[in-house]
């Protein structure tokens, strides 16, 4: 055979393949045998009727058409290994430029390939902010908040009250074709904020709650607010809006004390003193965890943006049916499904498809440089530590299957050893590129403790049944469910945003 190869764009080669006449001969008479067999051809039992008797009843095209199938099927394996590729998919035939010789031309996606950046060289200040007594102060007042007592006044409202009024709003300017009253009449209780209280989360806008002050039941008032958001749609641009709103009635709120009572009724607490010690811990790990989060986010979008990523337009449309696949579970989850949901959004399938392709871009990088990265770092996670882990979740989803009555099958079991792999090797990795942009990592002593490893290991060799499992060799050669580490549960706000 003569390979011509030709690099495209999108990380696929064109390969143009020239095949011996004789290799042609050959697979059209195989098919002509194969296709003699599926007919009935008068005079001639099943798969015995000579070949030009077969052309003539089943047609020259179809002969050639059976025979290139049954060539490809020979000769693929051989073009790919001469070609010297290593594809990431089946390729496919494009075209086929001359019978005589044969030519066929392939298109084959490529194996991924990342090219990371000096990520040792990442550094990020980490600084997260400490908890101070003024953070647990305000989880108190919420909580007093939460259980204050409120009584019905016959007076106009004033700071601190709980406030029921009928609001409704409209667009003083609308765009072509948009609906002015974005806000039906609703009835809804509000807390008249201080004037020094900033709640930046205040709806419809921050500071609508002192519009209230001074009206009592039955007042109407209609007031104009200009902002830079559409509190229905999101869309930042200024946006001029009415609104009118009437009271229907004015509580007072009565808080109660801030001492050891207030503490028991909470929970199981001795003293305030406890409840604000456990307040300060829960607040300082909900901090470092969100710090971290975003943290790590940031470590990893610098080297994504350091490396060189390139991949077949293939793998993009894997993770983008598996945005659309978990987007459709999460549907289910809610008694929906995608054609209700497309329907409401007025919006066609590859309408979404176009949505969510920066949703699955933007995992894939991040996926295709945190597995490049574990090869590069050699983590390993230990055959006995995988074994447990998956132990423990299968345990968790029988329970939850026995209430549906679905038993876990063998390849339910398989997919799910490969996602808690894969998870396993993505946070680890994760972990070391945090130990390392934070200054963290020494490199040295994690050298000098493999060596002391390696050393014991070769001491225990024989005695040691510990194994360890190293993650994939190339993202590409990930299925794709592991294409989407840490993407559950989160496709629908993603694609809808």
């Amino acid at each position: 055979m003569k390979i011509e190869t030709q690099s495209l764009e999108d990380h696929q080669v064109k390969l143009s393949v020239e095949v011996e006449g004789d290799q042609m001969e050959s697979a059209k008479r195989r098919a002509a045998r194969k296709l003699a067999g599926r007919m009935k051809i008068p005079g001639f039992r099943p798969g015995k009727a000579p070949y030009h008797v077969v052309v003539r009843y089943a047609g020259e095209a179809t002969i050639v058409e059976e025979g290139l199938e049954l060539l490809i099927q020979d000769i693929y394996p051989q073009i790919i290994e001469e070609a010297e590729i290593v594809p990431y998919g089946p390729g496919t035939l494009e075209n086929v430029t001359s019978m005589d010789p044969p030519v066929l031309e392939f298109v084959i996606p490529l194996e991924a390939e990342v090219e990371l950046g000096n990520y040792k060289s990442i550094r990020r200040p980490y600084e997260p902010k400490a908890i101070e007594d003024d953070d647990v102060d305000s989880v108190l007042d919420n909580l007093r908040e939460q259980q204050a007592i409120t009584e019905l006044v016959d007076r106009s409202s004033q700071d601190g009250d709980l406030v029921n009024v009928r609001l409704s709003g409209k667009y003083l300017d609308p765009e072509e074709g948009q609906d002015p009253d974005f806000l039906i009449e609703r009835s809804m209780p509000l807390i008249v904020n201080s004037a020094e209280t900033i709640d930046e989360d205040e709806w419809p806008f921050p500071g609508f709650s002192r519009n209230l002050v001074d009206m009592s039941v039955e007042d109407e008032k209609t007031i104009t607010h200009t902002s830079t958001e559409d509190v229905s749609t999101e869309i930042e641009n200024e946006i001029v809006a009415e609104y009118t709103f009437v009271i229907d009635e004015v509580r007072s709120r009565t808080l109660p004390a801030l001492d050891d009572d207030l503490a028991a009724s909470i929970g199981d607490y001795e003293s305030l003193d406890a409840l604000r010690e456990y307040i300060k811990t829960t607040l300082e790990q909900q901090n470092i965890n969100s710090y971290n989060e975003n943290y790590d986010e940031a470590v990893l979008d610098e080297l994504i943006n350091q490396s060189t990523i390139k991949y077949p337009p293939q793998m993009l449309d894997r993770q983008i049916d598996g945005v659309i696949n978990n987007l459709e579970a999460n549907l289910g989850q809610q008694n929906l499904d995608l054609d209700l949901y497309l329907k409401s959004r007025e919006m066609s399938l590859e309408d979404l498809r176009e949505e969510a392709t920066p949703v699955a871009e933007e995992r894939l990088k991040r996926t295709l440089v945190i597995m490049e990265l574990a090869q590069e770092e050699e983590i390993q996670v230990a055959a006995e530590e995988l074994e447990a882990e998956t132990q423990s979740t299968i345990e968790t989803l029988t329970q939850n299957q026995l209430k549906g009555k679905k038993e876990l099958s063998n390849e339910d079991v398989s997919n799910l050893v490969g996602n808690i792999m894969t998870t396993m090797v993505a946070n680890r990795t994760m972990e070391r590129l945090h130990e390392i942009s934070s200054g963290e990592f020494d490199e040295d002593a994690d050298r000098e403790d493999e060596e002391d490893i390696g050393e014991q290991d070769d001491v225990d060799n024989e005695n040691s049944d510990e194994e360890f499992i190293e993650p994939p060799a190339s993202e590409s050669k990930l299925t794709s469910k592991e294409e989407s580490v840490g993407e559950e549960n989160e496709d629908t706000e993603d694609v809808e945003s």
